[in-house]
């Protein structure tokens, strides 16, 4: 280990999160350092569908205010972070259609019923069955994109990033924090724990002077079917599956939901299984012999809502807990922690996020 690092704030963890905080901490003007025990954007950010999924029914309903605000902050959070990196990271979707369930009877909860000249124009093919859908105003992206501009973006933004560097103890005291690492020493104002999956670690948290958080991985795995380019046009989300159509002939589909603890391993009887479902769906697709397939880690949360806001410790906070909504969340949780860290009102009550609430 050599040598100290002053900041203003110092991040554990350079997935999404960590990195759109420190973005715009540093818009702000406050010096930052991300800590990734990885690659930065290795795990759940690359991972995940890409879907800005505002009004899912399944998310619960105190999250909507928050999805809202980060869909509203979302054009200029991709302006900002194409200018510093250079590189495009467009939504490749703009609708989406959800499935209605037949119980709700209600004709639609937040859009039009989708008609077959729709299905025509946007899904061509698409088998629906008895089922029923709705549009949604909601867009959807590459997370590969945000993979690749992300980090460079953070770092022409004059922030720092250590990766492949593990987090070894946090320190707090009357003038600031001390992170200790496996790299550098690390003093500054204040300490953000954005670990994602990683946050609920029991063994040596503790001894790293981290509260102790219910926060465990959910294991998700996913692949990708072939169409014609611009095929699909629109999200797909129907029982027990969805369709991302990136734009060039990929389809993401996706996903389980596995509690399986760290494990990342690839099961493909199981991403077959899901293909089967989405072709039955999309019978014009395709699932290839050698089929993109890959997992990631959700960080979970016992009600399924992030932690935000004040940790413990004095001069410490908290923003992980993310689920299924990391990708949707980044722009509205890096804007509120700003806010709170830097003691102004937020935009949105964190007080239903708070880590007190377990």
């Amino acid at each position: 280990m050599n040598g100290l690092i002053v900041a203003d704030v110092a991040i554990a963890g350079g997935g999404i999160i960590g990195l759109s905080l420190g973005l715009e901490l540093r818009r702000r003007g406050l010096s930052v350092v991300v800590v990734e025990r990885q690659k930065a954007m290795s795990s759940a950010s690359w991972a995940a569908g890409g879907m800005l999924a505002v009004h899912d029914p399944q998310n619960p309903a105190e999250l909507l205010p928050l999805s809202l605000r980060s869909w509203e902050l979302y054009p200029a959070y991709l302006e900002r972070i194409e200018e510093l990196s250079g590189l495009k990271v467009p939504l490749r979707t703009r609708r989406a259609m959800q499935y209605v369930e037949p119980a709700r009877g209600d004709g639609g909860r937040y859009g039009d019923a989708v008609t077959a000249a729709e299905i025509a124009e946007f899904a061509p093919g698409l088998d629906t069955g008895s089922h029923q859908f709705e549009w949604l105003d909601e867009g959807s992206l590459d997370p590969n994109d945000v993979r690749e501009a992300l980090p460079p973006a953070f770092l022409a933004a004059g922030g720092t990033l250590l990766e492949e560097t593990e987090m070894l103890s946090v320190q707090s005291g009357a003038n600031g924090v001390e992170v200790e690492t496996t790299r550098q020493r690390i003093s500054a104002g204040m300490f953000v724990n954005c670990r994602g999956a990683w946050s609920g670690e029991t063994s040596g948290d503790a001894e790293r002077g981290l509260e102790r958080l219910p926060v465990a991985p959910v294991k998700g795995q996913m692949g990708n079917l072939r169409c014609e380019p611009e095929r699909l046009r629109c999200v797909v989300r129907a029982p027990g599956i969805y369709l991302v159509p990136r734009g060039d002939g990929r389809v993401t589909i996706g996903a389980t939901i596995e509690h399986v603890g760290f494990d990342e391993t690839v099961q493909e009887s199981q991403v077959r299984q899901m293909a089967e479902a989405a072709l039955r769906l999309l019978p014009e697709a395709e699932a290839p012999a050698q089929m993109d397939m890959w997992a990631g880690l959700r960080p979970g949360t016992p009600d399924t809502l992030p932690i935000l806001g004040r940790a413990e410790k004095d001069r410490c906070w908290h923003a992980t807990g993310h689920y299924r909504d990391g990708i949707l969340l980044a722009p509205v949780t890096a804007h509120v922690m700003t806010q709170a860290m830097l003691g102004e009102t937020t935009d949105v009550g964190l007080e239903a996020f708070s880590a007190g609430r377990f």
